[in-house]
């Protein structure tokens, strides 16, 4: 086997991972119709309070498994550390990381039909189950930064390219148009914007220079707010 091929092999690996991630993000349709069996109806913002909360927290832990599991094998079978630091940042890089979540704020601003998402969601939901909803946007950022942190070894061992944000434009066309019906009806607005999110979100973390944790936070952030 020549070494072209064996990088070609490892493309389809990391690519297989990536949508490992985004098969654990439909997990959650698993988690709905279990709670449809057991309390015969799709939880929404309509239900009680703990049936919603129970909802998201099985969720996070089925989403939680799925990434520890996927971490796992990219260490144990393919050799990469996912929690490697990266290169410390230039001045530049910073700015360019807060530009992007002020950019990404202004955006949901205007999709939010000119209010700030945090504050609507806060408002809608009261302090119990608004801490809830947004530790299930922290555990679904770290599976959507896994499809693009995988995406992007994969399409970067296929072109040899490393600049060009591969793992957004993966997400961007997986998790990003999934969002067309994410709200329970189709959406065609939620997907794009998601979509260009997804995109967004693959250019930041080759911004923090692939650091996780880094990533993370600025994708959450730009989730969010």
């Amino acid at each position: 086997m020549t070494n072209n091929d064996a990088l070609k092999g490892m493309g389809r690996k990391y690519l297989l991972l990536a949508l490992g991630a985004l098969a654990g993000l439909g997990l959650e349709f698993v988690v709905i119709g279990l709670g449809y069996l057991v309390f015969g109806e799709i939880p929404g913002f309509q239900s009680p309070h703990w049936q919603l909360i129970l909802h998201w927290t099985v969720t996070c832990l089925a989403w939680s498994g799925a990434a520890v599991l996927l971490v796992r094998l990219a260490k144990t079978k393919m050799g990469f550390d996912i929690f490697k630091k990266g290169e410390k940042m230039k001045l530049w890089q910073w700015g360019a990381a807060a530009l992007a979540i002020a950019l990404s704020v202004v955006i949901s601003y205007i999709g939010w039909h000119m209010n700030f998402k945090v504050v609507r969601e806060f408002q809608a939901n009261g302090a119990l189950r608004f801490a809830f909803q947004y530790l299930y946007y922290m555990v679904e950022t770290v599976l959507f930064l896994l499809i693009i942190v995988f995406g992007q070894k994969a399409l970067e061992s296929w072109t040899k390219r490393t600049n060009i944000p591969w793992g957004g434009i993966i997400c961007g066309l997986t998790w990003g148009i999934a969002h067309i019906i994410s709200r329970g009806f189709f959406d065609p607005a939620n997907g794009i914007s998601s979509a260009i999110g997804g995109f967004m979100f693959g250019a930041a973390y080759l911004l923090v220079n692939r650091d996780i944790k880094k990533a993370w936070a600025v994708l959450f952030l730009m989730f969010v707010l």
